[in-house]
């Protein structure tokens, strides 16, 4: 596919999970560069300490707390941009995780990660798309949305966020052939373990195969792939990327190689939750 320059200058749009980590960090992206945004998030100190942020590098902001799983959610981050004269960036980016092995997840649990990871994205950017689109006619839009590297490679006791990334991955492939032509560009960020807050409860390090890259590197990294015009944005080391090729070409070698470590990866991150 032929990769096409984009405008990240004075962008107005969405962010969603704007509070912290990789949506922060997008946030002060496009701020610096001009751009107007609707900071979405659950808790409203992080996100007026993300615009704190933005404003000093000479954006501007909008704030919304809003849990985007909630019925209505869709409808009153609609409404609150309803006034802009354009919309031309959605940010898909909010999400949790809950890991463990399949039959100790609580039912609760596997409908949080899949309402908001998959359900809400989708349903935001149904109801956003045609401004989008409108906006792709005029200079062009942009709809990014976050997955993972884990919808690269399935890791075990990660089974239903696996299953998450993995759907938005392919709603966004599915929705960019859909959008040919019409401006709105669609790209899907793959981040490997980023240091970020999301992570602190998580305990396997690089020798269960889990070494982490560092926020500012992936955010370099995908802001680079983005300005290129780039649709699917890998930001996982080297070391994760050998496996993600494995994963092609001799899936059952990776089964082999996570094998033996089964019971300590079990044991590192069976407390991992982000909410």
């Amino acid at each position: 596919m032929e990769l096409n320059h984009l405008d990240l200058i004075n962008r107005r749009g969405i962010v969603t999970g704007a509070g912290q980590g990789i949506g922060r960090a997008l946030a002060l992206e496009f701020g610096q560069r001009g751009g107007h945004l609707l900071l979405v998030g659950r808790q409203l100190s992080t996100l007026t300490e993300t615009a704190r942020l933005v404003a000093s590098l000479g954006g501007t902001t909008e704030i919304l707390v809003e849990d985007l799983t909630q019925l209505g959610a869709v409808e009153r981050i609609a409404h609150a941009v309803a006034s802009w004269s354009s919309l031309d960036l959605l940010v898909n980016n909010a999400g949790n995780v809950r890991a463990g092995r399949l039959d100790l997840t609580a039912d609760a649990d596997v409908h949080s990660m899949i309402g908001l990871n998959l359900t809400a994205p989708i349903l935001l950017t149904k109801t956003l798309l045609p401004r989008l689109r409108q906006s792709g006619k005029e200079r062009g839009s942009i709809l990014l949305n976050v997955s993972s590297g884990i919808a690269l490679v399935g890791m075990p006791f990660y089974a239903v966020y696996a299953a998450t990334k993995s759907g938005i991955s392919q709603f966004g492939e599915s929705l960019r052939r859909e959008l040919i032509g019409t401006g709105v560009h669609v790209a899907t960020v793959y981040p490997g373990a980023t240091d970020t807050a999301m992570m602190t409860s998580q305990n396997a390090g690089s020798d269960l195969g889990w070494g982490r890259s560092s926020l500012a590197d992936v955010i370099t990294e995908l802001i680079a792939a983005l300005e290129a015009g780039a649709h699917e944005i890998n930001t996982a080391p080297e070391s994760r990327r050998a496996m993600q090729q494995l994963n092609i070409t001799d899936p059952l070698a990776v089964d082999a190689a996570l094998e033996p470590n089964l019971e300590a990866l079990e044991l590192a991150v069976r407390d991992h939750r982000s909410i």
